[in-house]
């Protein structure tokens, strides 16, 4: 697999996840800028696939600062 391959299937990992929590891919990825969490595609994929419980961790932090947050 080609390297642009690997960042497609991680987003979509990713987005999958991310919607099972609640928040489409983008507004994932800038609320964890927001919150100014780094943690690149690579990591944020492998933990929605085998780590349910620290993806919604990381979910709700982004939901938390993302603006108009209750």
């Amino acid at each position: 697999m080609r390297k642009r391959e690997f960042r497609a299937l991680w987003i979509t990992r990713i987005n999958a996840a991310a919607r099972a929590n609640g928040l489409s891919y983008s507004r994932l990825m800038n609320g964890l800028a927001l919150a100014k969490i780094e943690v690149d595609r690579k990591v944020l994929a492998d933990i929605a696939v085998h780590d349910a419980e620290g993806f919604a961790a990381l979910a709700a932090a982004a939901k938390e600062a993302l603006p108009g947050a209750a």
